[in-house]
């Protein structure tokens, strides 16, 4: 049985500020490894080893390109063992306007947002479920919750991936296997500068807190961060279209 809490820590998206600051409040004891594109990560793997990892190793990672995606988990279970918590934390916002005109920009949105996560979701429950246990992070969005006009391409993949991670939480229930679905609001950072924070908003630091706790603790399925906003979009179905469509992103 795989202890998700000293098994090696994954991190898909090592470089993002999230990613990081998970990677950073679980590390302590254990094997790291952040995938990454392609540049400098040193800021990131001292940030790892400061934290206590016993060893940090960077690997080369294109989460567009999902045929690569099993060579990489079976890669990193290959040489640091079974995977013990997997952070699945890479992503984009995407360019909603040019998306509005040019399908590229709407493929390239729900690929990196949904399609490469529903992947790599599913090569890791199904190493997990053989090695006997594991935990694996999905970072949904309350963007996903009901979709928005403001930013429809973004909504709708998170919106794909909500209900993809929901369902294989439901799938690997009663398993050793246990996935966090967290679902944060505006999260203040480098991917939302320049726009004005949204009510409840969050850092990426105190998003990592809730997600570690959760992961240390075990939890299983669907993670509010914070909590206060499963209340407020708990209403969400209920207001009027003509209203919602002129919310802000």
């Amino acid at each position: 049985m795989v202890d998700p809490t000293t098994g090696p820590l994954l991190v898909l998206g090592g470089r993002s500020e999230i990613g990081l600051a998970t990677a950073v409040r679980l590390a302590a004891g254990r094997p790291v490894v952040l995938a990454v594109r392609p540049g400098p990560a040193d800021d990131a793997v001292r940030a790892c080893r400061d934290a206590g990892a016993t060893s940090v190793s960077v690997v080369d990672f294109d989460a567009d390109d999902v045929a690569t995606h099993p060579d990489l988990v079976d890669r990193v279970t290959a040489e640091h063992g079974p995977i013990g918590t997997a952070i699945l934390a890479f992503g984009i916002l995407g360019d909603q306007r040019r998306a509005e005109h040019d399908p590229t920009e709407v493929v390239r949105i729900l690929t990196t947002d949904f399609v490469a996560q529903a992947s790599l979701l599913t090569i890791l429950a199904d190493r997990f479920r053989a090695h006997g246990g594991g935990t694996m992070v999905a970072f949904s969005s309350v963007a996903g919750v009901r979709v928005r006009r403001a930013n429809y391409v973004y909504g709708s993949a998170k919106a794909g991936l909500d209900g993809f991670a929901s369902g294989l939480a439901d799938a690997l229930h009663g398993s050793p296997v246990r996935l966090v679905v967290a679902r944060p609001g505006f999260v203040i950072g480098r991917m939302t500068e320049g726009m004005e924070p949204a009510v409840f908003s969050r850092t990426a630091d105190q998003v990592a807190d809730a997600v570690a706790d959760a992961v240390r603790s075990g939890h299983h399925g669907e993670l509010w961060v914070p909590w206060q906003l499963r209340v407020m979009f708990s209403i969400a179905p209920f207001v009027p279209r003509a209203l919602w469509r002129r919310l802000p992103r």
